[in-house]
């Protein structure tokens, strides 16, 4: 009995080492093994760090290259010379007109930059501030600058500016320049003065506001004989003073609106290039 006794002992004691070790075992290999993620689902639930959940949105770093390509878009490739012809600067095209376009945006302003527009051309678009009261005459403007051209200073009311005082000077021309940044968001780069009459006083306030004074080369399209399409396209590109800088004027009129393909055409169809007004030298 005694060693039934000893032997029962015994065996419940190798029993229990046997179950510890069994345990110490388990939690060994359970703590020495990586645990194992499904990358796929970590991803998925966790798409972006705390950083990248951030709001605000960071540009990339611009490189010296694009710095290079944005500074050769935007330097100057031609200048006005004293007889207001465009001229280039360095190795430009030569071979170039600019278009003008006075009175804007009277009647046919929007038509004419439409064309241009699908022609791939530019002009100035040099308006008066008579032409600017109404909410409409605002949204055609607006317009013709959305479509990327540049609107130039033509005064308030197109007043003969040797005739006028010169208080009645700084207003013509500075207050176009307010009503223009008003509707477009930024004032005028070019000035044109009614009639090509400029004063020393009227350059003087122009020089202030920071534009370009310019007249033109040639222009034909207030003259009873050339107040047709086939007329007025036919001078624009036919006429004797067409030459490398051309400086055309042309005004918002019915029978140039018609005609400026032709004359577009006409002048691209001779070797000359529509110079970009943006690629022109300002203050």
């Amino acid at each position: 009995m005694k060693n039934w006794i000893i032997s029962s002992v015994l065996l419940l004691f190798l029993t229990a080492c046997t179950n510890n070790n069994m345990v110490e075992d388990t939690n060994n290999k359970q703590d020495n093994e990586e645990p194992v993620i499904d990358m796929e689902t970590d991803v998925e639930e966790n798409p972006s760090s705390p950083e990248d959940n951030n709001d605000e949105i960071v540009d990339s770093p611009v490189t010296d290259e694009q710095n290079e390509k944005e500074q050769i878009n935007i330097s100057p490739q031609y200048k006005i010379s004293g007889d207001w012809s465009i001229v280039p600067i360095d190795n430009a095209n030569p071979k170039v007109v600019l278009l003008t376009i006075d009175d804007a945006p009277d009647r046919y302003a929007l038509h004419m930059a439409e064309t241009l527009h699908t022609l791939g051309v530019k002009a100035i678009f040099f308006v008066n501030g008579h032409f600017l009261d109404t909410e409409e005459e605002k949204k055609v403007l607006k317009e013709i600058h959305r479509l990327g051209f540049p609107i130039g200073n033509h005064t308030m009311t197109h007043k003969r500016l040797s005739t006028i005082s010169e208080e009645e000077q700084k207003s013509e021309i500075v207050e176009l320049n307010n009503v223009v940044e008003e509707i477009i968001g930024e004032r005028p780069k070019f000035f044109r003065a009614p009639f090509g009459v400029n004063t020393d006083y009227a350059k003087d306030i122009v020089k202030e506001e920071g534009m370009l004074l310019m007249n033109w080369t040639y222009g034909y399209d207030w003259e009873p004989d050339y107040k047709t399409k086939e007329t007025i396209s036919d001078i624009m590109v036919n006429a004797p003073e067409l030459r490398d800088g051309a400086n055309l004027l042309m005004h918002d009129r019915e029978w140039t609106s018609e005609a400026l393909e032709d004359i577009v055409v006409g002048l691209q169809e001779k070797g000359y290039e529509i110079v970009d007004p943006d690629l022109i030298e300002t203050p």
